[in-house]
């Protein structure tokens, strides 16, 4: 029996996963019962680098997802909309749906999953982080007798090759972004990659999946990479440390396993953690839980093979279920999603953590003293305090501190900035 299926969208992925489904040999065997049957784009007349019947192709993306005879629709144009509403248009016609769009599942993944659940149709989306590394299905499966403490990972591969780039070669964030865009590694507009949006999708759609619960995209606090200089790569340097644009999702410990705390930014990782060696365009996903303890998922994290073989992936997770199933069975519940409340957020001024600073100061004596009495008024504790060497009249110092209550740093640095020896504070950063 063939399952037929519609793929929305003919771009990079959309190619990667059509070459795949036509070159079965050495494959899963179930690949052969999967037939592309219609395929939707924005322009017959592009040129593409596959080959398929003229009449497979259309531009009536709406006749797809009502298409009878159709069992699994693939969705491949990103985006929020006309996705969303292509997706829920499937569903309401009883088709299963396998995306790679973290972007319309991060925020709208209630009612995407709300509508699945009411048809009895799966919504799969391995794709949709990290690319070609098994990370979805791992937290809904592999690791289900765990209860998950953390997840923390590398999951844009444009801003990692960003930092890698700085690192490597001591460049400023321009310059190394100018190359990028050349090579194709960040668009034209990066701001969903550098102002860590992506990211904030990613780790959204991870936190719901691990701790098993619901989460509000605009919940995820935010920071890009655009404010990381080489200078600060240098200095993380020599204090050990590697910067790195982390997504972050924590469990509350206790009773309260639903309290979250979740967060995209740059952070100073110390160079024997897992993820300090994940460089260029690689992705790395660290996950910590009771009782396995540490588990690490690394891989390539974009690009038509690793993203199009987590499609793929799903789309024979399906056609497996409904090759063996009854006629109308149940939904598996090791692949639906039956989310059914919202987890509750832990505010940013609650956080605990370690953090760098940099400051500017004027050349007079004391300036040290005083940095040191303000932290200390508002309980910061100083890991280390290194003033680092002198530009035109300004010292430059940088700070390091213990474990520290977000509210109570920012505080401290806000009476700082209201000293006079105190030229400018050009970064902060946090440290893992």
């Amino acid at each position: 029996m063939a399952f037929k299926i519609g793929l929305l969208g003919l771009g990079t992925v959309g190619t990667g996963t059509v070459a795949i489904l036509q070159d079965p040999v050495g494959r899963s065997p179930l690949l052969k019962e999967i037939e592309i049957y219609r395929v939707g784009v924005r322009s017959l007349d592009k040129p593409r680098a596959i080959t398929l019947p003229p009449e497979v192709i259309t531009t009536d993306l709406d006749s797809i997802v009502t298409d009878p005879e159709i069992s699994i629709i693939v969705e491949l144009i990103g985006g929020l909309e006309p996705a969303r509403s292509l997706i829920l248009k499937a569903i309401a016609h009883k088709k299963h749906i396998v995306t790679a769009n973290k972007a319309v599942i991060a925020r709208y993944g209630h009612e995407i999953y709300t509508a699945a659940n009411q048809a009895g149709v799966y919504v799969l989306l391995e794709a949709a982080v990290g690319g070609g590394i098994p990370i979805i299905k791992p937290l809904k499966q592999s690791l289900g007798g765990n209860r998950v403490q953390s997840i923390i990972g590398i999951v844009n591969g444009t801003t990692n090759y960003i930092l890698s780039r700085m690192t490597a070669e001591g460049a400023e964030f321009e310059m190394v972004l100018a190359e990028a865009q050349q090579l194709g590694y960040a668009e034209a507009d990066p701001s969903a990659d550098v102002d860590g949006l992506d990211a904030a999708d990613k780790i959204a759609i991870l936190a719901s999946l691990g701790f098993g619960g619901r989460v509000k995209r605009e919940d995820v606090y935010c920071e890009g990479i655009r404010p990381v200089s080489a200078v600060d790569i240098a200095y993380a340097d020599k204090l050990g440390f590697v910067i790195k644009l982390l997504a972050i999702a924590e469990g509350q410990q206790g009773e309260e396993s639903d309290h979250l705390q979740l967060r995209v930014h740059p952070t100073l990782v110390s160079k024997t953690h897992p993820l300090a060696n994940i460089n260029g365009v690689y992705n790395g996903i660290l996950v910590t839980g009771d009782p396995l303890g540490q588990v690490m998922f690394y891989g390539r994290g974009a690009g038509a093979g690793p993203t199009a073989s987590a499609v793929v992936s799903d789309m024979v997770n399906i056609v497996g279920i409904l090759s063996s199933s009854d006629e109308n069975p149940a939904l598996d519940p090791l692949l639906s999603c039956t989310h059914q409340h919202y987890c509750q957020m832990i505010p940013m001024e609650e956080l605990c953590t370690r953090f760098y600073a940099r400051f500017l100061c004027q050349d007079v004596p004391g300036v040290v003293g005083h940095l040191g009495m303000s932290f200390g008024n508002h309980g910061v504790s100083l890991e280390s305090v290194v003033q680092i060497g002198f530009q035109e009249n300004t010292a430059e110092i940088v700070v390091v501190t213990h474990d520290v209550r977000e509210g109570n740093f920012r505080a401290a640095l806000a009476e700082i900035e209201a000293l006079p020896a105190i030229k400018a504070i050009p970064s902060v950063l946090r440290v893992l």
